[in-house]
């Protein structure tokens, strides 16, 4: 009964709590009411709701504020705390131990990025930031993003012999992390001709390569692109990184797949007709657009918004959206 009612409260003040996530059965994250979490990043989330045993209790890791959810409550709505303790009266439960935080946080940045900096944390004349800046990416992405002076140094230490290394070299890392926040792979983008331009190191081969988990909120529609640095520019985004993905976490109604505007790659084509069989929203590109992804439309010029706009009036699904895609294909001499 007493997990019935801290559920229901906690529930009840989600609407008040910023970037607010369902991450498991008594799991919650959201941004610190207390110290506010980052005041750089927006989308620093470091406060959690959690269980030990019947009891959910508040821990920050940001401040290390912590309190039982009554006192937690009593912080947040002084009126739910008060129906709260009320009801929690009523039922008979018992008294709320003193927590012990033995709760283990999930850990956002580890030791396979120590050596690694953050691109926020750049000088404003560092080289590299010239890349950053010719592929205008959303200054609030400079804290999600890494350089690693020695890539391939770097990718030997988590897979041993991947590389001979004979001369070393920099890319821009970009982490791949899961729900909870643990980094399960990375990708280095090389900053100059080194091929692959992309390589993706996988440290859990069991899972997809999924950029965006760590933000996503299953509650609201979300966008999947291809590329990570494309989904940077989209709300609630996630790039599938190549690969086919389902979410079960999402019906496909409340999913928009968007995929490179490459009309004459016939293995995207292949995966777009698949979107739709699957129940997916999907969009197809106007015939005038030149540019091939979201990343270089900002280039060109577009506008987030513009191409929000784009999106939205070039969303299709069902035998609209096959419709569609079969007189497109024509257009562009598929």
């Amino acid at each position: 009964m007493s997990s019935y009612i801290d559920l229901k409260y906690i529930n009840n003040v989600s609407g008040r709590l910023e970037q607010f996530k369902k991450r498991g059965e008594y799991l919650y994250n959201f941004r610190c009411p207390h110290c506010g979490d980052s005041k750089k990043s927006k989308s620093k989330a470091r406060a959690y709701l959690y269980r030990v045993k019947n009891d959910m209790f508040f821990k920050c890791h940001n401040c290390g504020e912590g309190q039982n959810l009554a006192n937690f409550l009593k912080y947040v709505d002084q009126k739910s705390y008060d129906n709260y303790i009320l009801e929690r009266y009523k039922s008979s439960a018992p008294a709320t131990p003193k927590p012990t935080f033995d709760f283990k946080p999930p850990v956002f940045k580890t030791n396979v990025l120590k050596d690694c900096k953050k691109i926020s944390e750049l000088d404003k004349t560092h080289p590299a930031l010239e890349y950053i800046f010719k592929r205008k990416l959303p200054v609030e992405s400079f804290e999600l993003l890494y350089i690693s002076y020695r890539f391939q140094t770097l990718v030997n230490e988590v897979k041993p012999n991947t590389f001979t290394i004979s001369k070393d070299h920099p890319r821009l890392i970009i982490p791949f992390y899961d729900t909870t926040g643990k980094l399960f792979a990375f990708q280095g983008r090389a900053f100059g001709n080194e091929q692959p331009k992309y390589l993706t190191i996988k440290l859990d081969d069991n899972k997809q390569k999924i950029y965006g988990l760590e933000r996503i909120n299953f509650q609201k529609h979300i966008f999947i692109v291809e590329g990570p640095l494309d989904s940077l520019f989209l709300d609630n985004c996630l790039a599938a990184a190549g690969a086919d993905l389902k979410l079960s976490q999402a019906l496909p109604e409340n999913v928009t797949y968007i995929f490179d505007n490459e009309p004459r790659n016939k293995e995207i084509i292949k995966r777009m007709y698949k979107a739709i069989d699957d129940g997916y929203n999907l969009v197809i590109w106007p015939e005038d657009m030149k540019e091939k992804d979201i990343n270089d439309m900002i280039i060109s010029g577009l506008t987030k918004q513009k191409i929000n706009d784009i999106i939205k009036q070039s969303t299709y699904s069902g035998l609209s959206a096959l419709t569609n895609l079969n007189y497109w294909k024509k257009i562009k001499g598929i």
